[in-house]
């Protein structure tokens, strides 16, 4: 594999600015007129170029203003490189120009429950560029620039002035494949406790609801009865694990419904609330207070509105 070229060695920018466009129009009058410069400053920078590189790029005549083999050479390569260049340093202005929101949200959230709607944020507001950033703890807003998080608290403990976004539910799902050969039916008892692997979300935080050690009355015995244990310190991978049909997980509903009513989950006992009347909530940062972040906020109530709804049909 060759070596960069060393960039000591190239030659500065402006003769080859100079160099390309005059290559362009086979002209130093025109080529002073794109570049905002005298003639003779093209005619400079080329005639620096030159001696640099050691070779003529031109022939010149009093009529007429032609390349040299060398010329030509230099031109393509020359030419291309500044057009992408251009082409790089116009989308990082344009990106620069562009609304962003910046939202937080954990990990389990953003992946199933956030992200496949941003695609109708995005058909609304095509305008507005949206930032992700999944984060398991709690981020501060101001020192990370982030304009918008998601949090799951209590309404006791909620941010003042965040915005109640949905409640939540609980329920054991599995995949309709796992759930149809139970020998007791669809549903979680102790006859079909052996028969079942339970899926389990650890992330070293005390949520006991989100334990199955919490279930013990719906499982019908302890969950070491069950023929084996799969934990997941991200709950979003032990969703996954029980759509692919390799146990029984605790479905948080808002976060899964999309998969309960396209039948890739399936809930085996009915819901129940967990405690204290947990839910989610949007808190918006101090400095955040512009118009695409309050239309990204309200978009966003506008979605919880329809997940708490759901969880009440």
């Amino acid at each position: 594999m060759s070596l960069p070229y060393p960039l000591r060695q190239l030659p500065s920018l402006d003769p080859l600015k100079g160099f390309v466009a005059a290559a362009r129009h086979l002209s130093f009058t025109r080529a002073a007129e794109e570049l905002c410069l005298s003639q003779s400053a093209v005619s400079r920078q080329v005639q620096t170029l030159e001696a640099q590189l050691g070779v003529a790029l031109f022939q010149r005549s009093t009529r007429a203003l032609h390349l040299t083999p060398e010329g030509e050479r230099l031109f393509r390569c020359a030419s291309d490189a500044l057009d992408r260049l251009g082409a790089a340093v116009a989308d990082l202005a344009a990106s620069r120009r562009r609304p962003k929101v910046t939202v937080s949200a954990s990990i389990g959230v953003a992946a199933l429950w956030l992200v496949p709607r941003l695609s109708a944020f995005q058909a609304r507001y095509p305008e507005v560029g949206v930032r992700v950033s999944a984060d398991n703890r709690n981020v501060d807003l101001e020192a990370e620039d982030v304009d918008v998080a998601l949090r799951y608290t209590t309404p006791g403990a909620a941010p003042a002035g965040s915005r109640r976004l949905f409640g939540e539910r609980l329920a054991p799902v599995a995949s309709p494949a796992v759930a149809v050969a139970l020998p007791d039916g669809p549903r979680l008892s102790a006859a079909n406790l052996p028969h079942l692997t339970l899926l389990a979300f650890e992330d070293g935080r005390d949520h006991p609801w989100l334990r199955w050690d919490g279930w013990q009355g719906e499982l019908g015995g302890a969950p070491s009865a069950a023929r084996g244990l799969l934990q997941f310190n991200h709950y979003d991978q032990c969703l996954y694990a029980a759509q692919a049909g390799q146990g029984v997980a605790l479905g948080r509903l808002p976060l899964i419904a999309d998969a309960l009513a396209d039948g890739r989950l399936q809930a085996l006992l009915p819901p129940r609330p967990t405690p204290g009347e947990r839910g989610f909530y949007l808190l918006r940062g101090r400095h955040s207070q512009r118009p695409e972040v309050d239309a990204f906020a309200d978009w966003l109530v506008g979605q919880g509105s329809g997940a708490e709804a759901g969880m009440t049909e």
